[in-house]
């Protein structure tokens, strides 16, 4: 097995958070869990461990979220060997409400990467296929 394919990292915001999000703008996030999507077709690995950092150059719109004291990368998820960012985001945006326009710029069926969720998350990337990691 390789380390690239499609991700998905479980993030905790813990409070109120508003934020600048590059060229989003300004967001409101309400305290709960939310998983991004996202895909490494390089090294999974090093990007979830970039992801889990404080400290970074604001690159990714998950960037402006990781960076703030009141965000907490709680898991993550890999689906090896297959990019399959769309599939995955898609199967999510069916389930849970998203955020319009987080990430996901290079998809055609979703409009985002960045979803709330719920309790019971873990289990609902296993069911589609996703591995702890």
């Amino acid at each position: 097995m390789s380390d690239r394919g499609t991700y998905v990292v479980v993030i905790k915001v813990k409070k109120p958070l508003e934020t600048i999000v590059g060229a989003l703008g300004k967001k409101n996030f309400e305290p709960g869990i939310y998983v991004y999507v996202g895909s490494a077709m390089n090294s999974i690995s090093k990007r979830v461990k970039r992801h889990m950092e404080k400290f970074k150059k604001l690159r990714w719109h998950l960037d402006y979220l990781t960076t703030r004291p009141e965000v907490e990368v709680i898991g993550a998820f890999a689906f090896y060997d297959e990019k399959i960012e769309e599939k995955v985001s898609l199967e999510f945006s069916k389930k849970y409400e998203f955020i319009e326009g987080f990430g996901a710029s290079d998809m055609r069926r979703v409009s985002s990467n960045l979803y709330i969720v719920d309790e019971n998350v873990n289990e609902f990337i296993e069911s589609l296929g996703g591995v702890s990691i």
